[in-house]
């Protein structure tokens, strides 16, 4: 297994800059793990202990009720950031699971070196809070698609935004995610073309 920072690095410059040491010292703090598919990294009830970055590979975030009905809420790509973010970042219980969909190489940091790092360097924190921002405003357009759009602009919406993930995430997850019924969601893929 192969610790590539550098993807981490580009990332990170793009939603804030950090000089060079605050760099050497963000980067210093992730370390490298393998997983295979459909794993669950973070259950229900646990507190999330790591922030991810996804080097390769696919995982959701999703929901199960009393009944073990599941929403699908989240899903995270390569070169981007991953786990329960709330339960991370307030270090309380997770309402949610965090899943492997595909063999997974990620990075991960604790929440006391991250937090240790944003006490020490403004900067850090601020590019800590940009990203969270940024992955808020995603979740109130989401918001907005799931109350507003018919099953099938919150269809095209997904295909414009992901063309690629009718090759990668499971259908049943993608209908959960768009709350459409699995038969309808195939009826979707056969009528909407892009």
């Amino acid at each position: 297994m192969y610790h590539d920072s550098e993807a981490l690095r580009q990332v990170v410059q793009r939603i804030h800059p950090l000089n060079k040491q605050e760099m050497e010292e963000f980067l210093s703090i992730w370390r490298p793990i393998e997983v295979k598919r459909k794993v669950i990294l973070t259950t229900s009830g646990d507190t999330e202990k790591y922030l991810y970055f996804v080097l390769e590979g696919l995982q959701r975030v999703y929901y199960a009720d009393d009944l073990d009905r599941e929403a699908t809420l989240v899903f995270n790509y390569t070169h981007s950031f991953g786990g329960v973010i709330d339960s991370f970042l307030f270090q309380q219980p997770s309402r949610y699971y965090y899943e492997t969909l595909t063999p997974s190489i990620l990075l991960r940091t604790t929440f006391t070196d991250l937090d240790h790092l944003m006490l020490k360097y403004p900067s850090i924190e601020r590019m800590i809070r940009l990203g969270v921002s940024g992955a808020l405003a995603g979740v109130l357009e989401r918001l907005v698609e799931l109350q507003s759009f018919s099953a099938e602009d919150r269809f095209r919406t997904l295909l414009k935004r992901s063309p690629h993930i009718l090759q990668l995430v499971p259908h049943k997850y993608l209908a959960s995610y768009l709350r459409v019924d699995p038969t309808n969601f195939s009826k979707l893929l056969n009528k909407v073309r892009i």
